[in-house]
């Protein structure tokens, strides 16, 4: 599933691209994916000019101005889907729904095999979208921090590892990402939450701002569909120390790694370094 940091990826890859130019032509294929496509899509869109592409949590905003005023595309990428650079002419392929056609001759393309992703219209800035109302702080803001997350762990006997994956607590540290952190920061996922301490929830929060900064430098993590605003693969895959790998030995301090189930999501650390 494309987390934060590959949609970071694709809002910076698709945005020169978009950004200021007027859609010209919107195509849309299947109009049922998750959410599905509103009818009028396209003859809303046709006419607008698309402003400057924000992202907040997993959902990537395009804000376009048309006749009636401001409105906002609201983007989901679901399990399977990505959002790349195409030029028109260029045939779609096999799941390619959704074409938004720049007055540049670029086209922005939805693709999604198994179509748990949406794209949906919203009047405004989108921001009272019930969607995003109770998302927590962004991981690389200044308002994410050890102290943040000690104040919202106490009392928690939930494991540290699926509190860190809540979105009420924090966006963007999914399954890969909170793994990561977790070994970066020497904290075994299975602790309580409300038994870690300050100083090593400083120390997570910053393990958090270090990995899903690496991953967004590095295009994201490419498992199996992902791929960027260009069609590109993430390169985090090839930096994982710890997702992925049960049973190989770790490469801090030789001890096997170890695969648990925590929160219904199979979690992978290192016995040897994580405490």
């Amino acid at each position: 599933m494309p987390e934060l940091p590959e949609v970071e990826t694709t809002r910076q890859g698709i945005a020169p691209y978009l950004e200021g130019q007027e859609i010209t032509e919107v195509r849309v294929r299947q109009p049922s994916l998750r959410v599905p496509v509103p009818e009028d899509f396209a003859e809303r869109l046709v006419g607008s000019r698309v402003g400057g592409l924000t992202r907040r949590a997993k959902y990537l905003q395009m804000p376009v101005v048309t006749d009636e005023g401001e409105a906002t595309l609201l983007w989901h990428l679901g399990m399977s889907g990505s959002l790349r650079i195409a030029q028109v002419g260029d045939l779609p392929k096999k799941h390619d729904h959704v074409d938004v056609v720049t007055q540049s001759g670029y086209v922005l393309r939805y693709h999604d095999p198994r179509r748990f992703g949406f794209v949906d219209w919203q009047q405004g800035d989108g921001s009272a979208d019930k969607r995003l109302a109770h998302l927590g702080p962004e991981p690389l803001d200044d308002t994410f921090n050890g102290r943040w997350l000690y104040r919202m762990s106490r009392n928690k006997r939930v494991a540290v590892k699926p509190f860190l994956m809540d979105n009420r607590v924090v966006v963007g540290a999914g399954n890969i990402y909170a793994a990561e952190a977790l070994f970066m920061a020497g904290i075994d996922p299975r602790r309580a939450a409300g038994r870690i301490s300050l100083a090593r929830y400083e120390q997570l929060a910053l393990a958090v701002k270090e990995v899903l900064a690496a991953a967004i430098i590095q295009g994201g993590t490419t498992l199996r569909d992902f791929v960027s605003g260009q069609g590109e693969p993430g390169y985090f895959a090839q930096r994982l120390n710890v997702y992925g790998r049960h049973g190989q030995p770790c490469m801090r301090c030789g001890a096997e790694l170890r695969r648990i189930t925590l929160g219904q999501r199979s979690s992978v650390f290192c016995p040897g370094c994580q405490r």
